[in-house]
Order: structure tokens, then sequence, then C-alpha cells
């Protein structure tokens, strides 16, 4: 895309919550993409939910708060639809003034991750199902969306219902539309079981491209539904008495002849495929800050309300927390089902992925899968509040694998700030903090 079409384009990299922090810069200014010419203190990507700097972080006083550098991914300049004058998105990963990764860039994180696989000659592919609810604009409360057709406020789900979508098809029509303009291949839409809410999923592929569209995707949701009147949200649990909002997240393996693998020609699969169960089983529970970031996400995390809790998996079971998909065995793979809709992408890849590929190098062996149902199973559990989530990440050996230890540092640094903060903030007014930030 060339960027003199555009009187300004944007600039931005992912912090540590998901958010897009970066400039608006003029179209005399692309020269500057490239050689790391743009900058932003490094800790830009190091900011609380609130937007603040984190209190002690050694990327603030202790440093100067020095700048990073700031280089193009390779996806290059991607169209934002839902503005009304036209400009352009360019991605960026943050590195430090000697060219290095900076290592608290989440991007960065999925990245060392998926190098782990590359090792060994192996390339990730990755697809995810998002879960969002609309909601109604405005007052001083947190409302259900009200039926485009009827203007009557919606007090029921429409599980796959194609009524429902037909109420909001000019907003899923541009749901399309947009995505085909950002290069983000939208899959399946349907209405899902809360009110007011869809699942869209996006297109197996490489697992990094997959982050990339899952970080643009929810930005261009959110700025779509405003552009047509609603409010879209990610929250794992907008409405106490509703369905939650979750993020699923399938991957597959190809070694270098394109052979997958997961496959043995069987529905059970292979030993690697079991090996990468295992890990994913075994980093659930001190991975919970990830699958979990936010006050509002242990809302949704109880037994029996569809989100799972125990550290279980299962053939074509969408009871466990992993399930191992049906289909075509040449397709297997493995579906990761713990997420809310309010994550961070790429570190909720890196936690996936590094917990699959630790299994593999450690040839872990997991329990035998799940029949039935697995809320009645007796497992592992996930943390059961944020506090404890925080200090189970913050010591566990397993995240250590995955994650760099500055990330560790700065990230529970991040969330015990929020925890603090948002102590002092009734649950009934949490929405306010979180309804278009997560």
């Amino acid at each position: 895309m060339d960027l003199s079409q555009f009187q300004t384009f944007r600039v931005a990299a992912c912090d540590l919550n998901g958010r897009m922090r970066g400039k608006r810069l003029p179209a005399s200014h692309a020269d500057k993409l490239e050689g790391g010419t743009l900058r932003m203190p490094l800790s830009s990507l190091n900011l609380d939910i609130f937007g603040a700097d984190i209190a002690n972080s050694p990327l603030v006083f202790e440093t100067g708060d020095i700048d990073g550098r700031l280089f193009p991914t390779d996806r290059g300049p991607v169209p934002l639809p839902w503005l009304e004058t036209p400009q352009a998105l360019v991605p960026m990963v943050m590195n430090t003034e000697d060219g290095a990764p900076f290592s608290g860039d989440p991007r960065h994180a999925l990245s060392a991750v998926l190098a782990r696989f590359a090792a060994r000659g192996w390339e990730v592919f990755a697809a995810t199902e998002l879960e969002f609810t609309l909601v109604d604009p405005g007052g001083k409360s947190l409302k259900t969306i009200r039926d485009p057709r009827s203007g009557r406020r919606m007090k029921a789900p429409g599980i796959l219902s194609l009524g429902q979508m037909d109420a909001f098809d000019a907003f899923l029509t541009a749901l399309y539309s947009a995505g085909a303009e950002m290069g983000i291949p939208v899959e399946t839409a349907i209405s899902e079981a809360g009110i007011g809410q869809f699942e869209l999923t996006l297109r197996h592929q490489t697992a990094l491209r997959a982050a990339d569209d899952t970080w643009l995707f929810k930005t261009m949701i959110t700025g779509l539904a405003r552009q047509h009147g609603y409010v879209a949200t990610f929250m794992a649990k907008p409405f106490a008495e509703d369905t939650g909002n979750g993020m699923h997240m399938h991957f597959s393996v190809l070694d270098r002849a394109g052979r997958n693998v997961f496959d043995d020609g069987s529905e059970k699969g292979t030993e690697i495929l079991h090996q990468a169960v295992a890990g994913c089983l075994a980093a659930m529970p001190p991975s919970t800050l990830i699958f979990a970031p936010h006050a509002n996400s242990y809302a949704r995390l109880v037994p029996g309300a569809h989100a799972p809790t125990g550290a279980g998996w299962g053939y074509e079971n969408r009871t466990a927390a992993v399930r191992i998909p049906g289909g075509p065995n040449a397709a297997r793979r493995i579906e990761h089902r713990v997420a809310g809709g309010d994550i961070n992408p790429y570190l909720t890849f890196a936690a996936i992925l590094g917990a699959a590929i630790t299994g593999i190098e450690e040839r872990l062996i997991p329990p035998a899968p799940i029949t039935g149902n697995a809320y009645e199973a007796d497992l592992p559990q996930l943390a059961t509040d944020w506090g404890a989530a925080i200090d189970l990440f913050e010591a566990n050996p397993l995240i250590a694998r995955i994650f760099h230890s500055d990330l560790i540092r700065n990230l529970v640094m991040t969330k015990r700030q929020e925890h603090a903060h948002m102590a002092g903030i009734a649950p009934e007014d949490h929405w306010k903090t979180y309804l278009e930030t997560v």
C-alpha cells in the first residue's frame, strides 16, 4: 500500500494488555519507517489498563525512560475502514537501541517461541474463534443491545439464529468487507449463546500471522461497532447472568515436507500430539494470568459455565480445556479453549505454543483423555482469583521456560498495580474500565 495516498498514517506496537501504542504521522514521514528511525519509550509497552506508567518500573525513572526503536513487521500498511478520514496503520515491533528485540514486546515473545519449533524444521499454523458482545452505547449502566429492527431491548439469546444475524446484517457485512480490505480472512460468523453475542472464526494460517490478524481484528470490530452505533466488547463477562466471551485457539504443526506431525493416520494422533497436549495441561494453571488477565476475567472462570476451569483434555469433547477435534486425520489439530476474549493475542499464542513445545521437548505424557462431562472431573484447577494467578505466574518454572524474565517481571508489576487499583472500584462498575479497553 502506498502511504502517499493518505494525509496521515499511524504506527503502533502491542503493549502487554494488547492495546495499540503508537503515533500518527504525516505521509511525508513514510521514509522513516525503515531503519528504526521512529522511536518510543520502551515503557510505552508496559502501561496499565488505564494507560498509566507502572510505579517503580525499571523502564521508567531508573533508566531515564529510554527510547526503543520501532521497526515495521512484515505485514506492511493496512487500511482502517472504520475511520471517516482514510488512514493506514503500520504494525510495528519494538527493539532496543542496539537493534535487538525488546524483551518486553509481546510479539517478540511469540516469535521466540516459534523459533523453538523452527529449530526442528517445523512451522505452526493456527486459527482463532473470537467471541464478542454488542451492548447499548449509552447510559450510566451497562445494558443489552436493542434490536435494530424493532428498537426493543434484546432479552434472549439466539444460538445459531439466522434471524438475529439478519438484524445485524449491516454490521456483519461491514466486518467481512473490512476484513477483506485489511487482509484478514474472516470465515464463519454465528450468533452465540449470549444476548447480542457473536463468534467469528479466522482462517487457519501461520501462527504469527494468525496472532497479528487476531490483534488487528479486535481493533477492527471495536471501531466498526462504533461506526454502526453499537459498542462491541471483548470483556470476559459483560453481564453476570449471561454467557461470557472466550477465544478458542486451534493449532497444528507441519514438518519441512508439509506433513502434519500430529497425524498418525488414526483418530488417536501421534506421540508428538500427546506430548504437546501434556505440555499445555502442565502449563495451564500457571498460565491463568495470560488466559484471564483482568479482574472481570474471573467472573467467567466458574465451573460449569462453558469456560473450562480444570486442566483436562479429550477427543471431540467441548467440556474439556483441550479438545482434539474430529475430521480428517491429515488435519489433526489441538484446540485450546480456556482463554477469554479479553486477552492479549500474542501472549496467549506464546503461552499455548510455548507450553506445547516444552511438552514435546520434555517428552511429557498426558493423563487419560476425558469422556463425558469434564466439568465434573477431578482435575488440576486454574487459579481461582486474580491475585493467586499473578503469584503463580511469577514463580512457576514452566512460565520461565516460555517467557523472558523481563516480560514476566513487567507483566507481574503491571497486574499488581491494576489489582490494587481495581480493588477500590465496585465490581458492578468494572465495565467502565474494561468495556472497550480489553
